[in-house]
């Protein structure tokens, strides 16, 4: 009972003040928690995204914007239909936002054990249900950004490229970040796979960090180029280190398919 009463309470003080004004950006932190995630790769996601939001220099970037406010949702995903709205939309205006945020995401997010069964990656979930979440955003925002972050390659639920094409035709965009852990069942750099399949969109871009330790500095780096990109679409590929771009022209989505049947875990 009181952790039911915790959780009403939760949804109570969060849903309501995000649903009520103008925003820079709308962003879903779309975080994987499919089987090839274990309990130091889920804290890493985790404690990365609370560390992040609360960083002071992503809170200057907030109040530098147009309405010195972001919105954002935390989103866990799995197999097809294993999505999981672990934070409700929550406007951030400034540090004792950031921080309520962080706390509800270091309270509610997956600890590692939470898979049962059959739990692949299917980005294409992750990328539909960030989708609906962005659609469900009553307030104007000036980008409505999802936040992809895995270590493995689509495996499950509808084909990539058909999850990806109705985000874009929505003008939402697609960003990436590759988990510096074991990459599974991927045939070549995860980062590549990233920028030709998934990311897209207005200034879209894809960030392996070098190791776990650079996991908090590259999500700082990532959030503060997508605030600033609301402004400035193009600037997000010019300011964030390690990235790589989304490709001007991709190819034919339907030839891209069959590459991605099968590939990641």
């Amino acid at each position: 009972m009181p952790t039911l009463f915790l959780w009403l309470l939760f949804v109570v003080i969060f849903w309501v003040p995000a649903h009520a004004a103008d925003v820079d950006a709308a962003i879903v932190f779309a975080v994987d928690i499919s089987a090839s995630v274990d309990r130091a790769t889920a804290k890493l996601q985790r404690d990365g995204h609370a560390m992040a939001i609360a960083e002071p220099a992503v809170i200057a970037a907030i109040s530098r914007g147009p309405n010195g406010c972001i919105a954002v949702t935390y989103l866990e995903w799995a197999s097809r239909g294993q999505g999981r709205s672990v934070l409700p939309w929550k406007r951030v205006c400034g540090m004792e936002d950031a921080l309520a945020v962080a706390g509800a995401i270091r309270r509610f997010a997956s600890d590692g054990d939470d898979c049962s069964g059959y739990c692949a990656t299917s980005i294409s979930d992750a990328i539909d249900s960030g989708s609906d979440l962005l659609d469900r955003y009553e307030g104007a925002a000036l980008a409505r950004i999802i936040d992809i972050s895995a270590n493995g390659t689509n495996n499950d639920g509808a084909p990539l490229w058909s999850s990806r094409a109705r985000a874009l035709a929505r003008g939402y965009t697609i960003n990436a970040i590759v988990l510096p852990q074991i990459h599974y069942g991927v045939p070549y750099p995860l980062t590549d796979y990233f920028n030709d399949f998934v990311i897209g969109g207005d200034g879209a871009f894809v960030i392996e960090p070098d190791t776990a330790n650079d996991y908090v500095s590259a999500l700082r780096r990532k959030l503060m180029s997508e605030i600033s990109s609301a402004v400035d679409p193009g600037r997000a590929t010019r300011s964030v280190g390690n990235a790589s771009p989304s490709p001007a022209h991709p190819s034919a989505l339907a030839d891209q398919n069959a590459l991605l049947t099968g590939w990641g875990q």
